[in-house]
């Protein structure tokens, strides 16, 4: 195996130079294990890296002129199939691992902590050794490329980098290498499953549990040299859309044999193949509700097709009314997902893993965690978050979402401390997700030289695989390490600013991006269809459940029970007090919970009026500085590509940034006729 280098991509965190420690070395990967894919990849990554720095490396027995050892176990040590030790002694320093997998993950270890893994002690140049292992079994990136192109969301539904790298004009793409190269850059963040298609399945898309078999098989083989399965997403229907049963009754025996033949012949096609996802009964998709059946039924069909092989199914819970009459305030979309699935506790089967929304609507940059989360103790839950920006700036806008995903993850549902899985609604976010088994989120990358549209959107997909791996990792601490890996200190003429002015740039960019957009947590706001660009209206009078009620006197939406949709209702204590109560309702979330006036004074001491004018100027405000922060990078000896990328985006950020500004605090003078406490200008 050949380790894949093309010279017209970025090469984002995993640049030739992240390998100079390894590579200026002498080398022993020592490993049992011939046969294996994942260690003929680690050989290959040191092999290119000593080639390329003039270290070495052997498949032998230390001796006294080694520098790094890398160690398969001959019998397990209680690290697991993923799970590496790390530590330094005798100038040698060694990386054990009891799997293949293992081996890998911790070379890409080594490459984060470049020269310093080569450091102990002042005294000794020892190092403790230290045990990693992820917490989360199954950490994934759910793709919704389109083989086909698609008249209406284009090659990827909801991508903001170019095409699919997967798939061109309704074939397998024939640039095999840059598969490669981004399953490297995925193993080396810690992700091992993938799907490769829609969750809106089309015609196209369905045959590839069919026909398009071998196109499947050929992805598989790719990303499995990387320790990374393949899922597929698959339609409901599938029985009727290819020949089957005319039928897709969860309950028909003639369907249930359907599937288990076709997930047969799948599994000859892909040994280790992952597993499916479906959306089902969402947005036009067939589902178990046709035919009278619920979801467990549906996901529980599709589960005893994949146990005999070892795989699961990844059944959405993105289910809700996307016909509403937007007359009707008792008919709310964020009760949706709890109302449908939490009946059906217990009766999912083990395989049968349900993928929830992080929050109750759809990845906005500021939504309470989904009840639903903490209300299924007896099913698997697998965690969603969206790394494509839908929903935050379409990757035109610097946005980095590490922080969201952090406190998401660390929400416990008893309001009270942190701490691992135990089975209760007071367990993290991320411990739901441990003992479920998945954490999943939907990909942003294109066939963009620089994967993600905006090369600091690069840190986003980055970041979602580090805290995939360890969902206590600080945010921060994780954008530094993508910074060291991506600007390495030896390819720019001044580390430090770089380093200071990414900082300066992104540690709050997500919340300079929610300050200039929808207050308070109510949401939308968009511009319907792209969902780009301010639109006050836009989404009010439409049938999709995504209104924010502004009159003349207030704003927000009524989700107490005493006087609302009773949504504040579907979580535990003391969440439920909380949201309830206009007092207590944490500010951000105020008007996602209650309709309050204009004059409410939040805890922050301002009204509400005047917050949403503050924040509005102040997150335009910040949007401009981080440009001249760039501008600091002009002569600092970046790419210039990447820099001039970096600078065309941030002119369309600070002009969006001020029409959201202009528009939202127009639309609240001339809703409210309450003028802006400072006499700014608003129009």
């Amino acid at each position: 195996m050949t380790v894949a280098m093309q010279t017209n991509l970025h090469p984002a965190w995993l640049p030739a130079d992240a390998f100079r420690a390894i590579g200026s070395r002498r080398t022993v990967i020592s490993a049992t294990t011939s046969d294996s894919p994942l260690i003929d990849t680690v050989y290959a990554e040191v092999r290119a890296a000593c080639y390329r720095f003039g270290g070495t490396v052997t498949r032998s027995s230390v001796d006294d002129d080694t520098d790094l050892m890398l160690r398969l176990t001959s019998e397990p040590g209680g690290l697991g199939d993923e799970g590496y030790s790390v530590g330094r002694a005798d100038g040698i320093t060694t990386v054990t691992a009891d799997g293949p997998a293992g081996l890998l993950y911790g070379l890409f270890h080594l490459v984060r902590l470049g020269g310093s893994a080569f450091t102990g002690d002042p005294v000794t140049d020892d190092r403790a050794t230290r045990t990693h292992r992820p917490a989360v079994r199954r950490r994934m990136l759910n793709h919704w490329d389109n083989v086909d192109v698609n008249p209406l969301m284009g090659q990827i539904e909801r991508g903001y980098a170019g095409g699919s790298i997967f798939w061109r004009a309704g074939a397998l793409t024939d640039d095999l290498d840059r598969l490669r190269t981004y399953a490297r850059l995925l193993a080396a963040t810690g992700i091992n499953a993938i799907t490769v298609n829609n969750v809106n399945v089309g015609r196209t898309e369905a045959r590839l549990l069919t026909d398009r078999l071998d196109d499947v098989a050929t992805i598989a083989a790719i990303f499995r040299a990387y320790g990374i399965a393949l899922h597929l997403s698959v339609s409901f229907a599938s029985p009727m859309v290819l020949g089957g049963p005319p039928t897709a009754d969860p309950l028909d025996e003639s369907v249930r044999a359907w599937w288990a033949a076709t997930t047969a012949r799948v599994y000859d096609a892909v040994p280790d193949f992952g597993g499916y996802v479906v959306k089902a009964d969402s947005e036009g998709q067939p589902g178990p509700f046709a035919y009278g059946r619920s979801h467990a039924d549906g996901a529980n069909m599709l589960a005893d097709a994949l146990a005999p092989y070892g795989g699961v199914v990844h059944w959405r819970a993105f289910v809700y009314n996307h016909r509403q009459d937007w007359r009707d305030r008792s008919t709310d979309r964020a009760r949706a997902a709890y109302d449908h699935f939490a009946p059906l506790d217990g009766q999912f089967h083990d395989n049968a893993i349900l993928q929830v929304k992080y929050g109750p609507m759809d990845f906005q940059a500021r939504e309470p965690v989904s009840p639903v989360i903490g209300a299924m103790p007896a099913t698997r839950l697998a965690v969603e978050l969206q790394v494509t920006q839908e929903y935050t700036g379409h990757q035109l806008h610097v946005c980095y979402l590490g922080p969201l995903w952090s406190e998401v993850l660390g929400f416990r549902f008893d309001g009270d401390g942190d701490g691992p899985f135990t089975g209760d609604a007071g367990s993290t976010v991320a411990g739901i997700a441990e003992h479920g088994g998945s954490l999943v989120a939907v990909s942003n990358v294109g066939d963009d030289p620089f994967w993600c549209g905006h090369p600091l959107a690069q840190a986003n997909l980055y970041a979602f695989g580090r805290l995939a791996w360890e969902p206590a990792a600080d945010p921060v601490v994780l954008l530094d390490e993508w910074i060291s890996l991506t600007f390495p200190a030896d390819t720019v003429d001044d580390p430090a600013l770089v380093r200071g002015v990414l900082h300066a740039m992104m540690d709050g960019s997500w919340r300079t991006y929610e300050r200039y957009t929808a207050p308070l947590g109510v949401g939308f706001m968009v511009r319907p269809a792209d969902h780009y660009g301010p639109s006050v209206d836009g989404y009010e009078y439409t049938q999709w459940g995504t209104y924010h009620f502004a009159d003349r006197d207030g704003v927000g939406v009524d989700r107490t029970r005493a006087a609302g949709t009773g949504f504040a209702g579907q979580y535990p204590k003391p969440w439920a007090d909380v949201y309830e109560s206009i007092a207590d309702c944490p500010d951000e979330l105020l008007l996602f919970f209650h309709h309050v006036p204009y004059g409410h004074v939040l805890r922050s001491g301002s009204t509400v009026i005047q917050h949403i004018y503050d924040t509005h100027f102040a997150g335009a405000d910040e949007a401009a500085t981080m440009r001249e922060h760039w501008q600091r990078l002009a002569d600092a000896g970046l790419d210039p590509a990447l820099y001039a990328r970096v600078a065309d985006r941030l002119d369309e950020q600070v002009r969006s940034a001020r029409e959201w500004r202009d528009q939202i605090n127009t639309y609240f003078f001339r809703k409210s006729g309450v003028p802006d406490a400072h006499g700014r200008r608003i129009h």
